[in-house]
């Protein structure tokens, strides 16, 4: 058996891709894929740009293990900043928002009537545009805490912030969002 077959530590796994084995970074690719995926779909809202993102992601992570350093922090938290970073350039780059196009959209559910699905898509929709319009920061913030369900601890740790900082960011970001959704309200009636 390769010592690979044996269940191994994070630490160890990373050791093992840091000195090129490629088979250590593929189970640090399995683990982490889905979780850097989603990030990056949620905040580009384009299917295939996302994967494209994601790929280059771990190309990136697979380029550069050897210099990296376990500073506290976990490994994720390496991966997410690298999707950070290359989601901000795609964002620059693009100069303009994406949409999702339509056959990404949610189809109804049987039984569910047009109208009411129709109602719940709109609304959907503007909550995704009223995110995508927050700062970079606060954005993750939410994918984090609603798409990849990590505690504040968790994503102060990838934020590079403390948990009483992350609760903080979030209860504003929630005000600010409560604030626009009520704003907008207004002048819909």
């Amino acid at each position: 058996m390769t010592p690979l077959a044996d269940p191994l530590q994070e630490d160890e796994i990373l050791a093992l891709a840091a000195q090129g084995d490629r088979n250590a970074f593929g189970m640090l690719y399995e683990r982490y894929v889905d979780r850097i995926f989603n990030y990056v779909y949620y905040r580009t809202g384009n299917l295939d740009d996302a994967e494209d993102l994601t790929a280059r992601v771990f190309q990136r992570a697979m380029n550069h293990i050897g210099n990296y350093t376990d500073r506290g922090v976990p490994f994720s938290a390496w991966l997410y900043r690298i999707a950070h970073n290359l989601v901000a350039n795609w964002h620059r780059d693009r100069g303009r928002r994406q949409e999702i196009p339509l056959s990404d959209a949610p189809l109804p559910a049987k039984g569910e009537h047009p109208e009411n699905t129709l109602v719940h898509n709109e609304r959907q929709e503007a909550l995704l545009r009223l995110i995508r319009s927050l700062p970079a920061e606060r954005q993750t913030l939410l994918i984090l805490k609603f798409v990849e369900h990590l505690s504040n601890a968790e994503i102060g740790q990838i934020m590079g912030r403390s948990e009483g900082a992350v609760k903080s960011l979030y209860h504003r970001t929630l005000l600010s969002l409560r604030d626009q959704i009520g704003g907008a309200e207004d002048y819909s009636e």
